[in-house]
């Protein structure tokens, strides 16, 4: 089983979850019920993937006991405004259905828009409030969390920022474990293109694991948090099942290795300005 990973507020995450980022808003809530009878206990949604309302009907169907599930949300972009940002968080509440939501992130800073610390500010005071366990942000680089600590004096539990083996985001990492910040792996499989990749597939063999196996048990030995999507049910429950082997010194050595500068596959955070 995973295990739970103390966050800098004194609460636990466990490490592996499920992300539904691009799992259409009809099919959602089957998804989910398929990952929580796979053991995943994270879920980990936003207000842009558009299916919050899939994760809530299958949170009320799996019928556990509220704190034996975790819930993450994220605000969208274009809500980073106080009062914005109040109602669209009431709305995520009301579509998944609970009192209290585990983790809130900040989906993206839009450093063009200037208008994150204003975002930050609100979810620490949702959290003073009592609606939100613990915060953090998503995509964000170190100039854009020293900004909201220093501001605030307020640190995130958690950075989502894409992360797998061909872009391994190691400039970031001693900042993160500097201030206690974990680092939650998005695109953990880099968006499926190293499902085939030859080097990964001769340590699958090696292993008798599938090469997202590996790689899922990669983040998991780096210390990371990960969230592996799918809306295959055998693929959901495969994912799941990578606490029965473990990666070798050479192993996480050749996999270090696969790192790359252009391995990027999602949007550049210092850039990015999309809003939904």
């Amino acid at each position: 089983m995973p295990e739970q990973l103390t966050l800098n507020d004194g609460a636990t995450i466990p490490q592996i979850g499920l992300g539904v980022w691009q799992v259409d808003a009809d099919i959602t809530a089957k998804v989910v019920r398929w990952g929580i009878e796979a053991g995943y206990r994270l879920i980990d949604t936003a207000q842009g993937y558009r299916n919050e309302e899939g994760v809530g009907e299958a949170i009320k169907a799996a019928g556990l006991p509220r704190d034996q599930l975790f819930i993450t949300s994220k605000l969208r972009n274009g809500a980073h405004q106080r009062d914005a940002a109040l109602r669209a968080f009431d709305d995520t509440m009301d579509k998944l259905g609970i009192d209290e939501i585990d983790l809130f992130l900040i989906h993206w800073p839009v450093p063009s828009q200037n208008r994150y610390v204003e975002a930050w500010k609100t979810l620490v005071e949702l959290k003073q409030a009592g609606r939100i366990k613990s915060i953090g942000v998503s995509n964000f680089n170190q100039d854009h969390l020293e900004r909201i600590i220093g501001e605030t004096g307020v640190t995130p539990v958690v950075n989502q920022i894409e992360l797998h083996p061909r872009f391994q985001q190691r400039d970031k990492r001693e900042f993160h474990r500097k201030h206690g910040i974990h680092i939650e792996s998005w695109s953990p499989l880099g968006s499926g293109r190293l499902l085939a990749d030859p080097t990964l597939e001769k340590i699958a063999k090696k292993h008798a694991k599938w090469v997202a196996q590996v790689i899922i048990r990669w983040h998991l030995q780096e210390g990371l948090i990960v969230i592996p999507k799918s809306i295959h049910q055998d693929r959901i429950a495969g994912n799941f099942a990578v606490f029965d082997f473990k990666l070798d010194g050479d192993d996480m050595a050749t996999i270090r290795g696969m790192d790359a500068s252009d391995g990027r596959t999602g949007p550049d955070p210092a850039t990015a300005a999309f809003l939904f």
